[in-house]
């Protein structure tokens, strides 16, 4: 099929960029001249697992790229809307550029048009789209809008659109939903599967996804309900980690007693510095939001947001009790993205902490794999950027763990101590068992968990008395 994606961020581009995998004819566009010109170069703007892979196998055959949204409409009979929609202070959704979008595709209908909303959006949104075409579009434009969530996590978001949980197609009408079931056909029937060349498979999949059809509002819903109850999993998780911490439990524990009820489920139960990044924060603010102009009580969803912003501040409390006075420290900080396997640094609780310990005076200096491009964009010169992680633990007082790169996990634990000043590691993703960091020479603070003290501060601690706590 000839299919339009508008918007080339990270839902769009990996949209596309599967979209030619399964065999369509995709232009993706942009109002960016200059990301346009990356593309055509083969450049990949963002940090995704496979995503170069796509881009490079299909540039310029199945994938091609415009500024010109009437061309894309006129050239195809799907449009994919993949725009942005950052919150407002209320927390609503901006939709202006949904609206934007909308009105330039009315102008552009040349016969009938599938018009599917790709972006996170409210519930209502395609009842607006409709309505603003229908205003704006000829007498005899013919239409549908459909509501087609995403459910892409980044740092896998190819695997994710490739070999999905389920795909929701929220259509009203019987023809539109029949050109989106073509468009997912590959995977519905799991022809794709059998591809030789196919992007290889997450383990114990199964050979076809799930199609489920779903009213449009009934779409709209799933995404915002799906990720507020992701959320809030991880908000409870974080809270359940300040209970044990007060009664000397370990978090590990209860989380593995927990996650292996099938009911439950492992998922999103890491304690941690919170949610971040560009979905949990605005999703779950505009799904309150949407409650609220319901006039629906949902108190759960307030809950939710307080926990997440209050374990930042606990970590800062964590690092202030670990090292007595913060002004003047030097701290050497592993993670800047809001989470592992991807560069973006929106909303990202490691920022929020690294602009904490700025606003009392510490000397950072950071790595990231990924996030540090994005990081100085924000925070600017007002850190050091490292080449490595034992670079940012170099004669630091201590060193942070905000970000759940695998990477980190296996560090040299040896050349750690050695090189930095204070023998401290404060860890806010729990990448390291206790036992392991037992009989590494560090004092280790972490989630929900005893701190781990090394063996000479235990004799010194007896030898001391009280003053050595």
């Amino acid at each position: 099929m000839k299919i339009a994606v508008i918007g080339s961020g990270y839902v769009g581009l990996v949209a596309a960029a599967c979209f030619a995998e399964l065999g369509h004819t995709v232009v993706c566009v942009d109002n960016n001249q200059s990301k346009l010109d990356a593309l055509n170069r083969g450049e990949t703007p963002i940090h995704e697992i496979y995503l170069p892979e796509l881009l490079e196998k299909h540039r310029g055959r199945r994938l091609t790229y415009s500024g010109s949204i009437r061309d894309a409409v006129r050239a195809s009979s799907v449009i994919f809307i993949a725009v942005g929609t950052p919150p407002l202070e209320s927390g609503d959704a901006d939709l202006s550029y949904v609206e934007g979008v909308a009105r330039e595709i009315a102008v552009s209908l040349n016969g009938y048009k599938v018009i599917v909303e790709k972006s996170t959006v409210p519930v209502y949104t395609s009842e607006w789209v409709r309505r603003v075409i229908r205003l704006t579009c000829p007498e005899d434009g013919e239409f549908d809008v459909v509501s087609n969530p995403e459910f892409l996590r980044e740092g896998t978001a190819v695997t994710d659109f490739l070999y999905p949980d389920r795909i929701v197609i929220g259509a009203d009408t019987e023809r539109s939903r029949h050109v989106l079931e073509q468009v997912y056909a590959p995977l519905a029937n799991g022809t794709y599967y059998t591809a030789d060349d196919r992007i290889p498979e997450p383990c114990d999949l199964p050979a076809s996804a799930k199609v489920i059809h779903t009213s449009a509002k009934s779409a709209e819903l799933i995404k915002h309900a799906s990720n507020a109850f992701l959320a809030m999993k991880i908000s409870f998780i974080n809270a359940v980690s300040n209970v044990c911490e007060s009664v000397d439990a370990d978090i590990e524990e209860v989380r593995l007693g927990m996650g292996t009820d099938s009911r439950i489920g492992s998922a999103f139960l890491r304690a941690g510095i919170g949610y971040g990044g560009s979905c949990f924060p605005k999703d779950v603010a505009a799904f309150r939001s949407v409650a609220q102009q319901a006039r629906c009580s949902f108190r759960l969803l307030d809950d939710v947001i307080s926990i997440n912003d209050e374990q930042r501040g606990r970590f800062i409390r964590k690092v202030r009790e670990t090292l007595w006075t913060l002004k003047g420290k030097r701290i050497g900080v592993l993670g800047l993205a809001f989470k592992g396997g991807t560069d973006d640094v929106r909303e990202s609780p490691a920022i929020a902490i690294v602009k904490s310990l700025l606003a009392e005076q510490c000397c950072i200096r950071a790595y990231d794999p990924a996030g540090m491009n994005g990081a100085k964009q924000i925070l600017n010169d007002s850190i050091s950027y490292v080449a490595d992680p034992y670079q940012a633990a170099e004669g630091a007082d201590a060193l942070l763990i905000l970000t759940d790169w695998e990477d980190f996990s296996v560090l040299d634990l040896g050349r750690l101590k050695q090189v930095l000043r204070y023998p401290v590691i404060i860890d806010g993703r729990n990448l390291y068992s206790l036992e392991a960091m037992k009989n590494s020479g560090l004092m280790y603070v972490s989630m929900g968990r005893p701190t781990v003290q090394p063996s000479t501060f235990a004799s010194k601690k007896q030898e001391f008395g009280e003053f050595a706590k």
